[in-house]
Formats: structure tokens, C-alpha cells, sequence
């Protein structure tokens, strides 16, 4: 197993936020644990391994993770008793365009159609399309560009027709 591979599991386990991954590939075995961000003001992976030859993977430092949740976007308006939010369906990284530089699928104050694409949200290297579902105008962007979004977080408010 090389180093690259372990990197690419503890980015999994991190977008994903799994507390714990445990693979065995011949005598190679690597678990990967971290604790809830929530818990802990630090948030250290833990790689142990026995490979073949003996040699030892390193440990990576410790991940900095903020203590407050991040301040609500300068575009977040307020919001009414008829706005619709639109929440994240799965874990992954939200981007707000179909490319780096392209301009953003919708922005506050667009007026939004039944499956029109809002972001796409990237989870296990798979890029998923967020579609609306209903008719109404953009009032707020909760989540910024190229950041991991949680099953369930709120990424849009709506305010339907």
C-alpha cells in the first residue's frame, strides 16, 4: 500500500466524516479513525499499519477544525415563514459552478425553475447534480465555494411562487 493510497482514504474519511475505516490488503492493514469534530477541538487521524516489509507509515499532524460553525454567507437574507431551504442529500464537497473559473449555477435573486442545477456537491469522486424541485427566487447561498457539506445541512433558501 503506498503513501498516496493512505492519503487518498484519510481524505475519504475526512469529506465523509466516518469515525473509523479499517482496510486489509494481504498483510498490509491500515485503520483510520478520527474523533467527532463536535467533541474534540482537534481532530487527529490515526494511521496504524503493518506492511510487508516493516516499514512504518507516518502519522499525520493534527487537522485543524474551527470551533464555531462558520458565520451565515453576506448573501443570506432574511428569511420569510414561505421560504423553502434546500438541504444536502449526501456528504461531499458543494461547488457552485460546473467548473473552476465558470460562472455560478444560480446566484441570490435568480429566479429558479423545477430542476434547474443549483451546485453540484462531489462525493466519492462522483459528481452529483443538485437539482431544485419547486419554482421560486434564490434568496440565500449558505455554503461557500469548493467547502465539505453534511448530510442534511442546509445549502439554499427559496422562496417559492
Amino acid at each position: 500500500m503506498t503513501i498516496d493510497e493512505i492519503k487518498e482514504l484519510i481524505r475519504v474519511v475526512h469529506e465523509t466524516g466516518i469515525a473509523e475505516l479499517e482496510l486489509q490488503r494481504g498483510n498490509d492493514r491500515v485503520r483510520i479513525s478520527s474523533g467527532s469534530a463536535k467533541d474534540q477541538k482537534m481532530v487527529m487521524p490515526t494511521v496504524v499499519s503493518v506492511p510487508v516489509s516493516g516499514a512504518s507509515f507516518p502519522t499525520l499532524p493534527p487537522v485543524q477544525t474551527p470551533e464555531t460553525p462558520a458565520p451565515p454567507s453576506p448573501s443570506a437574507a432574511k428569511e420569510s415563514d414561505r421560504d423553502q431551504v434546500v438541504k444536502s442529500p449526501i456528504v461531499g464537497t458543494y461547488y457552485d459552478a460546473p467548473a473552476p473559473g465558470a460562472a455560478p449555477f444560480v446566484k441570490v435573486g435568480d429566479r429558479i425553475e423545477p430542476k434547474q442545477v443549483l451546485c453540484i456537491i462531489e462525493s466519492m469522486k462522483l459528481m452529483n447534480e443538485i437539482e431544485a424541485e419547486f419554482p421560486g427566487t434564490l434568496v440565500a447561498k449558505h455554503v461557500e465555494n469548493a467547502r465539505p457539506v453534511e448530510y442534511g445541512e442546509t445549502l439554499f433558501t427559496i422562496r417559492p411562487d
